[in-house]
């Protein structure tokens, strides 16, 4: 019989309703973060392994042989099938519980949904509308649900994420009453877990906050913006860096590693493992499980249809497509958010690394592996931000332009597509495999605690302890503080070889050091230690403070197996200008040569695949474009 569990809110599992071979669990958004405990010397253990200074990850060719070494006389506890925010999440909460935990993942880390995200951390601010205007005390739970996690988010990995001050014009006063008077209850459901007040700025303070906004939009003159904070991260770099913790923690990680089949019980019928296939190498093996979690964002279907030809499909596929434009089209810490463009989306254009991202579009989609923006999306967002903008909006400027598939879940067995949900649904339809889909980056952490209680339910495990999660800092996070940075530039120097062999000093200068400090947390030392110590402190791209130390570094520390996997998820070149990467791949692919030990013709393989992968990125450049409107 089937069993499906949809989670909202805060702390596990308050009441349970049983109909019909359906469990929901409601948790209570009342209960404080204190009442989940300090954790005690658990805690303690795992805080002192993922903070050391000198702790190193185990190498792939470890981690695939423990792996290998699974059997079914000595399985694995859990065996999580994808290595997204979610699956990374898992096999974080279940090592650090004690369980002996595998993870597979097809491509890299963080390959699909998790790196394409808002790179927002949502507090949920249009669901307290909702719970407003509809009297609904689910979409309430909700809102405290995202609130708390977005603060143990920031606080968890505080250099990968922080508050961001997000401006909302209004362009009538009724407006400037409504979103205010909306903010300020935010702030009061937020409570503790507030960033910081939201305040009104008239016009004048709003231009000067922000100064490329429209004084006049629509016809109409502005006449003030409510500002209120949510929180920002650099995606990929959090999900690497859960992968890393997850790995310290003793669960064996391993990217480029396909499921290919499942093996099952003969008498029971029981997912027992997987046969799973090294993307890398083409070789095979068997690893064997007492439950598989299937996390694999927006390609969870296949793998049930892997289990059971029959399963109905829990996915309705929606894409969402940004585009990153030149730093000058925003100020450096002010995003700006419309919440109803002329036909009701909300469209936000937000300062990232250097860079503005602009977004965002949802519409129905096809699941494919490598997702392409549409040109009349990418020209929905330009038009949609020149009407609340006072410089002219160009198709020109597109630095890069993505699409990512957000897997909103629906119940299998329900009969319209009413059921569809941005929350999370944790299922288990096939005994043995335990499938987590749905929700959102914000909450990850929360949808693998709920993930791995259902593991532990089905596979009748015992873990060492409870979830640790909630208070355990990702790697580099422990010790970090923003003026980290200093150290860098103060202690270090970047050794350059020029293009004729000589090996020039070059100072550490602030971007630089600030880069590798939110980038690498506590860890940027070793990076810049190999910028000055191995020659290698030049940068990647003109005008991106990327060096190539981090080639190397990402090489032994992060499983970076290919040259796609440096320019889009360890650093974010790809991402925030597809033709600046384009120009750093010869030095990427050397570099990475070297530490892999590449021969020619892997190189040369390396170059063709990362031009493909880069084409997907529609910047101005490969653009099928040109009907002259944003010239």
């Amino acid at each position: 019989m089937a069993h499906f569990i949809r989670l909202r809110a805060t702390k596990a599992a308050a009441v349970a309703v049983a109909s019909g071979g359906t469990y929901a669990f409601l948790r209570d958004p009342s209960v404080s973060a204190n009442d989940r405990g300090g954790g005690g010397p658990a805690l303690e253990s795992f805080r002192s392994k993922i903070g050391d200074p000198y702790a190193v990850v185990p190498p792939r060719a470890v981690q695939e042989s423990a792996l290998i070494g699974a059997s079914p006389a000595n399985p694995l506890d859990i065996l999580v099938v994808g290595g997204g925010a979610t699956g990374c999440g898992v096999a974080l909460d279940a090592a650090t519980r004690g369980l002996r935990v595998g993870l597979v993942e097809r491509e890299d880390f963080s390959s699909g949904t998790s790196s394409r995200s808002t790179k927002l951390l949502h507090g949920g601010v249009r669901y307290l509308e909702k719970a407003v205007f509809n009297f609904d005390y689910g979409q309430l739970k909700l809102v405290f649900h995202a609130l708390e996690e977005r603060k143990q988010v920031i606080e968890n990995a505080p250099h990968l994420c922080h508050a961001l001050p997000c401006m909302t014009p209004c362009f009538e006063w009724f407006e400037v009453v409504y979103f205010w008077m909306g903010l300020k209850l935010y702030d009061l459901v937020a409570g503790p877990r507030l960033l910081h007040l939201s305040r009104y700025y008239s016009a004048q303070e709003s231009v000067e906050l922000f100064p490329t906004l429209a004084r006049k939009g629509q016809d109409k003159t502005l006449k003030g913006t409510v500002v209120y904070y949510d929180g920002q991260m650099n995606d990929s770099r959090l999900n690497v860096g859960l992968a890393c913790t997850a790995a310290l923690a003793g669960a064996a990680v391993l990217n480029h590693a396909e499921v290919i089949s499942f093996l099952k019980d003969e008498g029971s019928e029981r997912i027992m493992g997987a046969r799973v296939r090294d993307n890398l190498t083409g070789k095979e093996f068997d690893t064997y499980a007492k439950v598989v979690v299937n996390a694999a964002g927006p390609f969870c279907d296949s793998l049930r249809k892997m289990a059971n030809n029959d399963a109905k499909p829990m996915i309705c596929p929606s894409s969402g497509v940004h585009i990153v434009l030149p730093d000058y089209y925003s100020p450096e810490g002010m995003g700006l958010i419309v919440p109803k463009t002329k036909d009701g989306r909300v469209v936000f254009m937000l300062p990232w690394l250097g860079r503005t991202v602009a977004g965002t579009t949802d519409s129905n989609t096809n699941i494919t592996m490598l997702p392409e923006p549409h040109e009349d999306e990418i020209q929905f967002i330009l038009d949609a931000i020149c009407d609340y903008l006072n410089v002219k909006v160009r198709r020109v400027d597109v630095l890069s332009a993505w699409s990512g598939i957000r897997p909103l879940a629906m119940d299998p067995r329900a009969k319209n597509t009413e059921s569809i949900s941005r929350d999370h649904v944790v299922c288990e339809d096939y005994p043995g495999l335990v499938t987590i889909t749905g929700g959102k980056w914000t909450t990850y952490r929360s949808m693998a605690e709920d993930a791995v209680d259902a593991a532990i339910k089905s596979g009748k495990l015992s873990p060492g302890n409870k979830c640790l999660t909630y208070n355990l800092r990702l790697v580099g996070g422990e010790g970090w503080d923003p003026a980290s940075f200093t150290v860098l530039a103060q202690q270090y120097v970047r050794m350059k070889k020029t293009y004729g062999g000589k090996v020039v000093p070059g100072v550490m200068d602030t971007a630089a050091a600030k880069h590798l400090s939110h980038a690498y947390g506590t860890l940027a030392e070793r990076v810049a230690a190999i910028a000055q110590n191995e020659n290698l402190g030049k940068r990647l791209a003109h005008g991106y403070p990327f060096l190539e130390a981090e080639v190397a570094y990402c090489a032994r520390h992060e499983y970076c197996e290919s040259a796609i996997d440096f320019i889009a998820r360890r650093s974010r070149l790809a991402f925030l200008d597809t033709d600046a990467a384009g120009r750093s791949l010869p030095r990427i692919i050397q570099i990475l040569a070297a530490e892999h030990k590449w021969d020619k013709s892997r190189q040369k393989q390396e170059v063709q695949m990362a031009i493909q992968f880069l084409e997907t990125f529609k910047s101005s450049k490969n653009a099928q474009f040109h009907d002259g409107k944003h010239k």
